[in-house]
């Protein structure tokens, strides 16, 4: 039986490929900023509030137009199909049965529609978003667009942080390049008309600028937000390009390495759209303190993405299940020893930093030296 997030990581672990663990568990370079993301929650300290009881706490969260019944949405992630086989369609049947936003990755190993289909299918009504990688010839673009909004998909989800690949030396070390014989990425298949069997791949563009933002939102209509976003002017210029959300994310630590963990810039960024759109955070949340810190700091919600992996290829979709249910009792513990009856009354004040580090205090506003708001060390 797995009781924390990181049992499904030494589950899977007995059970994977280690070429394919690695794959899961990699970031660039000397992964600096993959470790940084988990370390930088361990770093801060609650501080509860108490006789403020309520006998039940709300969870529910609604994020540009969608509904979720946890704060907790799942990240994009490729290939899952490596590790188990019913590939994403497994994870979207957890995330549906748990009221979780799901978003779909571009690289995913199942089609959107199928994904969607899935869902569908099992009775459960949970939104799918959809992560995009904008790609140089805009007509592929406006092709997968379109396939995600016939499949439902209510927001797109663009990463904005991969100029280049990333470099990742464990897939170096271990010759792991390409998927293998039988596995594809779905979603790059027949995007032209005429094609029939053609899979493209994902072409990473170190021309992406703020007019393919531009273009983006004038082709549709779905909510979009920007996944990479890491300096406090560039959320200042996507709330001025119309972008509606934010997920403040440093890929995971698998693009640039030693990139600061999401957790500390995240008073920075809140500050700088100052309320104007949602920031959704991900980086390091393994545990339900870790959502509530985040929450607490004006997070709208948090992502997870190694650890669905770890618990898809430990147990398959009742694996992300589980992974789910145990976020969700956490969260929910959390909040209540905080003396929160739900996720409006998770404020800074909750969250300090120990007694020898600076002193805490509240996030400052736009355009202060706030640099961790004085709350995070």
């Amino acid at each position: 039986m797995q009781y924390t997030a990181h049992d499904f990581e030494t589950a899977a672990r007995a059970e994977l490929d280690p070429v394919y663990a690695d794959f899961i568990a990699g970031g660039a370079r000397d992964e600096i900023t993959v470790r940084a993301n988990e370390a930088a929650f361990g770093r801060l300290q609650l501080l509860p509030r108490v006789l403020r009881g309520s006998a039940v706490r709300d969870l529910d969260v609604t994020l540009l137009g969608s509904r979720a019944r946890m704060p907790v949405l799942l990240s994009p992630t490729a290939f899952h199909k490596l590790v188990d086989p019913e590939g994403e369609v497994a994870t979207a049947r957890a995330a549906a049965a748990a009221g979780a936003i799901m978003i779909v990755s571009m690289a995913s190993t199942v089609a959107v529609g199928e994904i969607a289909d899935a869902v569908r299918a099992s009775g459960d009504d949970a939104p799918l978003w959809f992560q995009l990688y904008i790609q140089p010839d805009l007509e592929i673009t406006e092709a997968l667009v379109r396939r995600a909004a016939d499949a439902g998909c209510t927001a797109l989800v663009v990463t904005v942080d991969s100029a280049v690949l990333g470099a990742g030396e464990r897939n170096r070390r271990n010759g792991f390049h390409d998927l293998p014989p039988g596995l594809r990425c779905e979603n790059l298949v027949d995007l032209r008309d005429g094609e029939r069997g053609h899979v493209r791949q994902i072409a990473m563009s170190a021309e992406l600028n703020w007019e393919h933002i531009d273009w983006l939102r004038g082709v549709t209509d779905l909510p979009v937000l920007l996944k990479g976003v890491l300096h406090p002017e560039d959320a200042r210029l996507a709330v001025r390009h119309g972008v509606d959300g934010l997920l403040l994310s440093n890929h995971g630590g698998r693009q640039l390495d030693t990139v600061p963990a999401t957790l500390e810039l995240l008073p920075e960024i809140v500050a700088a759209v100052a309320g104007r759109i949602p920031v959704v955070l991900d980086g390091g949340v393994r545990r339900g303190t870790d959502a509530v810190k985040a929450l607490a700091l004006g997070a709208s919600a948090v992502g997870i993405g190694r650890p669905v992996m770890w618990a898809l290829a430990e147990g398959g979709e009742k694996g992300v299940r589980r992974l789910l249910e145990l976020l969700r009792e956490e969260l929910d513990d959390t909040l209540a020893l905080c003396g929160a009856s739900g996720l409006a009354d998770l404020t800074p004040e909750l969250v300090r930093v120990p007694a020898w580090g600076p002193v805490p205090g509240p996030v400052v506003a736009p355009g202060a030296d706030h640099r961790f708001g004085g709350v995070i060390a």
